[in-house]
Order: C-alpha cells, then structure tokens, then sequence
C-alpha cells in the first residue's frame, strides 16, 4: 500500500505543471520600451514588495483638486492602450495622473494564471501607489482600472478596510463585482456596446451591486469594444462627468 501511495505522490508531482512566476525581465522589457519613449509625464519608481522598484508614469495638472491613479489589465504596461490614452486626457482635463506597472506574467499566461501568483504583488502596488501620490500632496485620490487590472482593483477593496480612495471608476470588469464591504465610496461601472461577452452578460449584476453604494451609476459608451477603440474621447468624457459631479466639485 506505501509503495502504491508513493507512486500515486510521484505521478501527480509529475503531471503537475509549474506554476507559472511572475516575470520581472518581462517587466524590465516594458521599462526599456516606454521610458525612452515617454513624451507626457515623468517616469517615476516606487517601492513595491521586498523594496522591488516598479514604474510609474505621473503626469502633474497645475491645480489639480484631484489624483487619479490608473490600473491596467493583463501582460501590458502603463502606456498602453486605453490606460495610455487616460492618463494623458485626464492630464490635460486637469486631473493629477499616475499610471502604475501591474505585475505581469509570461506572454502566454492566461487569465486564470495571474490570479494565485500576481494579485498580493498587485494589491501591494496599488496600497504603495496610493501612499506615493498622498506624499506629493495629493488631497483627493480616485482609482481607475480596467479590465484584469479591475480584478486586482476588486480585491485590493476585499484586502483593505481604510482605502484611501475618494472614488472607483471599474472599466471593463470581466464579470460581477466580488466582495464589496469595503467600498464606501461612488462607483462608476464602465462598459463597451460591444465589449467582452463575459463582461456583457454580467452587466445587470455589477448594477444590482453598486446600486446600494451612494453616488454609483453604470455608463455604457455607445459603439465601444473592451478596449473603447475609437470612443476614448466618448469614454473621457463620461469619466470627466463622474469626477467632477462626485468629486472635484
């Protein structure tokens, strides 16, 4: 019986795949495409897990009432796609922007795989970013995610009772929300016409939930994929809305 228990132990060590690591070099590729590259704001490097440094991309309005730190989604970097285009536009719309590397896993890395392995780093990225930003003065601080980054938000809210978020706007969140106890805060639940189907189906539940959370609402932007291809300005524009009846006034 030992010898077929020790077989048995061996064959799953053995069929098991390795989990799969976060990839730092991965993460040092995106620093040595985008920093040279940057052409608004500064780089900036704050302290994540174990003092590793990790990027930041902060752009500083000029009497800005208000900070925004913004979440990208899955194996990207801060200036990509819609979180690029944000950060910039919520600049220049006169908000304090500060666009943060999310942890990142190998490009062939599915969704499933982020979740045991990345997220305590992301949770801890977000908690650093938001003290950084109070450091520099900033009063009023709101998060902005999007898709997996909307995920690691979530569970940065399910980890943190004293969040120090005056807002959460929650782009492309791929299903409902989790456990939201911990936000006391307005919500705006963000999704595309044409967005992922798993965020579609999902839409009337993320309703139902923020609906008991004062000041929340869902906007759908007309015309627009998971990543508002094409309807950023559309997406900024509702975005700008929110902050400024709910927070910047």
């Amino acid at each position: 019986m030992k010898n077929i228990l020790f077989l048995l132990s061996l064959l799953i060590v053995l069929v098991t795949p390795p989990a799969i690591a976060q990839d730092f070099a991965r993460e040092q590729r995106w620093v040595d495409e985008v920093v040279p590259a940057l052409v608004v704001g500064e780089p900036v490097w704050l302290a994540g897990p174990a003092q590793r440094k990790f990027l930041g991309l902060y752009t500083e309005a000029k009497d800005a009432k208000v900070a925004v730190l913004l979440v990208h989604g899955i194996g990207v970097h801060p200036d990509f796609g819609i979180i690029g285009a944000l950060r910039v536009g919520l600049a220049d719309a006169g908000y304090t922007t500060l666009a943060i590397q999310m942890p990142v896993q190998k490009s062939d890395a599915g969704s499933k795989d982020y979740f045991p392995v990345v997220f305590p780093d992301a949770v801890a990225r977000i908690r650093a970013a938001a003290q950084w930003l109070r450091g520099r003065g900033a009063g009023r601080i709101v998060l902005l995610s999007h898709s997996m980054g909307s995920w690691m938000s979530n569970v940065y809210y399910e980890e943190t009772s004293d969040s120090p978020f005056v807002a959460w706007i929650c782009m492309g969140l791929t299903g409902g929300y989790g456990k939201m106890g911990n936000v006391k805060v307005p919500v705006l639940d963000v999704y595309g016409e044409n967005d992922l189907p798993v965020v579609l189906r999902a839409d009337w539940r993320r309703k139902l939930t923020i609906g008991g959370i004062d000041g929340s609402r869902q906007v759908r932007i007309e015309g627009a994929d998971h990543h508002y291809s094409g309807k950023e300005k559309a997406l900024l524009s509702a975005i700008d809305a929110f902050l400024r009846e709910r927070v910047a006034r």
